[in-house]
């Protein structure tokens, strides 16, 4: 498509109707969704992303001044959403790491006050990530087996015998030093 037809379509589109928006988006959705796609490597952020840049674009369409393309407009606009949802993600992300250690500290003056001994061993176990911890737990605390871990998490026998594993061998690994 030249300028001249996208000029045409914005200026249809900024007078109400809804066709030529329509048009705008088929042109350029393409487009638009490799370029999120790339910036975010997941196709389901991409599809809220592009969707909400589209939306944004048809608020504010009024405001596109046309000194640019209009593709140039929509790549400046999914870019601000994206750095949005990257602090945002980033927030939530320190929000619950906050979280995990006030309950992890919590939960070592609650052992304390009981009388009971926090360990190195604890400590380590605690440090491994959850999808390792829960099947350890569950196999070697609770005794459950393989394949009822299995059911529990809703995960493969294999996998949880290999998270059980590597997460034990992290926690060797680490006592070891």
């Amino acid at each position: 498509m030249d300028q001249t037809d996208e000029k045409e379509l914005i200026k249809l589109a900024k007078n109400g109707e809804d066709a030529a928006f329509t048009k705008l988006f088929q042109l350029n959705y393409p487009f638009l969704y490799q370029y999120v796609l790339k910036l975010t490597l997941h196709p389901d952020l991409t599809e809220d992303l592009v969707q909400e840049t589209m939306l944004k674009a048809y608020i504010s369409l009024q405001q596109f001044q046309g000194n640019a393309k209009y593709s140039t407009w929509l790549i400046s606009i999914a870019s601000r959403l994206f750095i949005d949802h990257q602090r945002k993600t980033k927030r939530e992300n320190r929000k619950t790491q906050a979280a995990g250690e006030e309950a992890f500290r919590k939960m070592k003056w609650e052992t304390s006050l009981l009388g009971h001994e926090w360990s190195e061993y604890l400590e380590l176990f605690a440090a491994l990530e959850p999808e390792f911890r829960m099947p350890i737990l569950l196999r070697h605390y609770y005794g459950f087996t393989y394949p009822e871990v299995a059911r529990m998490l809703k995960i493969k026998e294999g996998t949880v015998k290999s998270r059980v594993h590597h997460g034990l061998k992290k926690i060797r690994k680490e006592w070891d030093q």
